[in-house]
Formats: structure tokens, sequence, C-alpha cells
């Protein structure tokens, strides 16, 4: 479990247990948990990863959903989701002001701006919306769903690129392990596939010129964007056991660190990376040899997937656990990646199965790794890890196991 270092230096004391107890989705390969994990175990689809058939106007009303960004609608509906899972509101029956709520993103409400920009400069700035700036705001989609459930507790919105949601549901973790919330929706959200985000990214080459994500390939040539969220319902474990709740699994440690290098670039032989999965083992009280399993960042661009599978490799040595992105199916949808991982994991412990990297066809002879591939791989579920690597040097990994 976590481990809660005290100032002075003394070893650290072990934290409350952390239960995920609900799991909501918005993906491009399926709206809600179960759509989503039959997505994850087929094959990759063909053309743009956008969620299609969204809509929100139950949660909102269609008036009112005018003035709500798509990242915060995703955000929304991956909540009521998620909530509903761990048994609705009622029973998980919080006190307000030991709720909390943790959402993050990478670049917030890009569909706003890119359209009130375009007011601005057809119509005058007279003619912007009043709205611009509370539908833009990176915080909007934590605020919302503290809101709408009435979560006093900490509210906080996590921006640091595509490692936002892992760092988000890390930081939600960690506020019900060291006992300031029983109860905490963390997640992340983004919605930029956008004409001004797109031409950004590929305008830097970041983008596959083929369109296909081949995460770990050797023909790999970038990442295939999309969008998306997820939220996920921490809780203590003691209060969710005593409540009767399904329990999908624990985390058990975390951790995030600094590359301090570029700020796209990964450090030379994912440094990073190594750091942050090493100190997220020693978090969880773990070793290396008891992780058997990682959900890797995978995006698919040349340097990042060698960097993050060196990085695996000095961690666990060859062939180390078994291996697998998901973005070979959902593309890479920047500060919502980690969420959708981190309720991949979950999903992956509570079946025993490991989804395949869709896309990958010939692996790299430069990635030595024991990476999933073709077919689901059954597994028995044990402690294993969720990487999230970030523009700005931004790392990220969370500890997931079966709850014991």
């Amino acid at each position: 479990m976590f481990a809660l270092s005290p100032a002075d230096g003394r070893p650290g004391v072990p934290g409350r247990r952390v239960a995920v107890t609900g799991l909501g989705v918005v993906s491009p390969c399926g709206i809600g948990r179960d759509a989503f994990w039959q997505g994850l175990l087929g094959p990759a689809p063909v053309g743009p990863r956008r969620v299609v058939d969204f809509d929100a106007t139950a949660l909102y009303g269609p008036k009112e959903l005018r003035r709500v960004d798509r990242f915060t609608q995703f955000a929304a509906v991956a909540a009521a989701e998620a909530l509903d899972d761990a048994g609705g509101l009622q029973a998980v029956s919080v006190d307000p002001d030991r709720a909390g709520v943790v959402v993050g993103t990478g670049v917030g409400g890009l569909e706003t701006v890119e359209e009130q920009l375009r007011v601005l400069l057809d119509r005058g700035a007279r003619r912007v919306s009043p709205f611009l700036v509370p539908m833009m705001m990176g915080n909007r989609a934590a605020a919302d769903l503290s809101m709408r459930y009435g979560m006093r507790g900490p509210c906080e919105s996590i921006v640091t690129a595509c490692a936002a949601g892992t760092h988000s549901v890390s930081a939600g973790a960690r506020l019900v392990a060291t006992g300031r919330c029983d109860v905490v929706l963390a997640g992340s959200s983004e919605a930029a596939m956008t004409a001004l985000g797109e031409a950004g990214f590929s305008n830097m080459t970041a983008l596959s010129t083929s369109g296909v994500s081949r995460p770990f390939d050797r023909r790999r040539d970038g990442f295939v964007m999309s969008e998306g969220g997820a939220v996920l319902v921490l809780e203590e474990m003691d209060r969710a056991l005593s409540r009767g709740a399904h329990v999908y699994a624990e985390i058990l440690g975390a951790a995030s660190t600094a590359d301090a290098h570029h700020i796209t670039a990964p450090a030379p032989g994912g440094s990073g990376a190594v750091a942050c999965m090493e100190l997220a083992i020693a978090d969880a009280a773990l070793f290396p040899g008891d992780v058997t399993h990682i959900n890797a960042h995978g995006t698919s661009t040349p340097a990042n997937d060698l960097a993050e599978s060196q990085a695996i490799q000095k961690v666990f040595g060859f062939p180390g656990p078994a291996v697998t992105s998901i973005k070979g199916v959902t593309g890479h949808s920047l500060g919502g990646a980690g969420s959708l991982e981190a309720v991949a994991l979950a999903l992956t412990i509570a079946h025993g199965v490991i989804p395949p990297t869709a896309g990958l066809e010939e692996l790299d002879p430069e990635i030595r790794l024991d990476v999933v591939t073709g077919s689901p791989r059954p597994w028995q579920p044990g402690p294993a890890l969720s990487n999230s690597f970030g523009f700005g040097g931004h790392n990220g990994t969370i500890v997931m196991a079966p709850a014991a």
C-alpha cells in the first residue's frame, strides 16, 4: 500500500488501502466500460479515432449543453457511469467534506477556443460568448463533477500533457491513502481533435503519416490522435468492503518524476521513466520481480516507444513482465490517455486477460520486451503497472493489484 514518509526521514508507515469500486469510460472504441473492454480485445479500427454516437443531453439538457465544452461532457458521462457502477451516490454514502474530485486534461476546451476565435475574427469582439472562459478552462470538468455531486473536499485539475490522467488517478488515490478523503472521483478527459489541434501535432511531425497506430512496431511512424475520457471511483478499502462494493483492483502505489531534458523528446535511455517505475514499485512496497504486467504508454512514436522499452528493460531485465499498449485500438487521447489506461488495467485485473497490442505486426528488433500481440493473453492477475509520459518530461506510473 502507499508509503507515507514522515518529514523527518523516518521510514514511512503504510497508508490506508485504496479500492477501485467504479469505472466509467468514453472512448473511440466504446462508450461504457463493457463496450470499451470488448473494443480493446478486438482489431484496431480504421480511420479517425473519434468518439461517435456521443450524447450528454441527459446530464445537461439541450440548452446548457451548448455552454459545456466536449471535454467536460466526456468527463461528466464517464463519472456518471463510474458512480452508478459503484452503487450510486447514495450507496457510496459519502460525507461531502470528505469526498474529492481530481480530473486532469492536456489542453482543456480547445474546441471552444477555436470556435470563439472564429467568432472574434468574423464577427468582432462583442459577439464572443460570455461563456468562453468557463467553457475553455482546464478545471471545468473537475468543477462540474464537484458541483453535480456536492463533493466539497479537494477539487483539483492536473495539466501534465499526456501524463495528466495517470497523475490525476495517482493524486486521487493518495488523497484516500492519506486519510484526507474517503471517496474520490479521479480521471481525465480530452477533446482536442479540432482543425487547430490536429494541425499543430501534424506540423510538429508527431502524428502518423500512415494513419496507423503501431506501438513498438518496426514501421511505427507516429501516434494517431484521438479523444475520450475516463473516471474511476476510489474508496478506502475497509469502507468499500463494509458496504459490499465490488472491488475491481487495489491501487498499491504511484510515482511522478520529470526528465528535465526536453519539451517534447524523452530523456535518452528513458532515465526519467526508469526512476518513475522504480519509485512507484517502492511506494507499493514491492520489488521489480513482483510485477507481472505493464500497460505501457506505447504511443507508436519512434523515440518514445524506444525510450520506454529501454526503461522497462533496465528495471525488469529480459523478458520482464508481459507488456501491452492499448493505443493501437484507442489511438492517443493525450491528457485522456492515462485514465483510460487505468480503467483498462483495472479491467485486465478483473478479467484475468491482457488485451493484445493491436497494430503491432513486426516487433522492432531494438525493443526487447515480452509484448502481447495477436490475441488476448490469459493472465494470472498480480501486481501491474500503468505508465504515462508527457510533453514537458512528465512521467507517471500507477501500481495496481487484485484486492487481497
